[in-house]
């Protein structure tokens, strides 16, 4: 099931995505309306957006760390204001020359948590969406950590959706930089597991209803420019389609 947030008349609700037509979770219009009549919002409300860093060997391999693979996950935490509906404009602040994207797989928790282990761990997700953790580049050397380079306005676009299942065996994650695929990776290559992931993460910290976890790019994030398309798709998840635009 394809769980979204849409503007109708002035209201923004949640909703569901059946054959096309939307229909609301609870209160208002319960006749369906055509994606032409709606505005979709990023689906996702979230306390909190942890971010996964060299998730993948390959990525980690690229990023300069040859046969040093994280023992333990590496996460860091962006904030609410990075987020960036589908169809919308990265802007590309003025303190980088070189803004890079990363393909990424997010997932959405659906209930209060902590201590979970990861034999349970599907027992408190909602779904899936599709991401891209936006990074400048060329100011993560210049602070030793990675909130500056990633925490920018529009820094992580996220998809119109959120898919309740998908086989995770099968997805794969591929990226394009104005139709040339860049990245191209099955999920199931990450180093840490979305389970292990939440094992991990709630051993930390309490998860509430709509956080995400957002879990690492792999291989082949590069640089795009004003006026490049970026879109990130995963299959089962439909295709996440971003422009850049200079900050006026």
């Amino acid at each position: 099931m394809k769980l979204i947030r849409y503007e109708y008349e002035g209201v923004i609700r949640d909703g569901k995505l059946i054959d096309g037509f939307v229909y609301p979770q609870e209160e208002g219009p319960t006749f369906p309306l055509s994606l032409e009549e709606v505005i979709l919002q990023n689906p996702i409300n979230p306390t909190k957006i942890i971010m996964v860093g060299l998730n993948y060997a390959k990525h980690a391999e690229e990023m300069g760390f040859i046969d040093q693979r994280p023992k333990e996950p590496i996460i860091f935490i962006k904030p609410n204001s990075a987020l960036l509906n589908n169809g919308e404009k990265i802007i590309l602040p003025p303190q980088s020359n070189q803004v890079e994207f990363e393909g990424e797989l997010g997932v959405v928790i659906s209930q209060k948590c902590k201590n979970v282990k990861k034999e349970d761990a599907k027992d408190v997700i909602l779904g899936y969406f599709v991401a891209n953790d936006v990074t400048a580049r060329d100011l993560q050397p210049k602070t030793g950590q990675w909130t500056a380079c990633k925490a920018f306005d529009t820094f992580l676009p996220v998809g119109s959706w959120i898919e309740t299942e998908l086989d995770l065996t099968s997805a794969v994650i591929t990226t394009r930089l104005n139709g040339e695929i860049r990245q191209q990776s099955p999920v199931s290559l990450m180093l840490f597991s979305v389970e292990e992931l939440i094992e991990y993460i709630s051993s930390i910290m309490t998860l509430m209803p709509g956080d995400v976890i957002v879990t690492g790019s792999p291989v082949g994030v590069g640089k795009f420019d004003e006026g490049d398309v970026i879109e990130v798709s995963i299959s089962g998840l439909g295709s996440l389609i971003n422009t850049a635009q200079k900050a006026h």
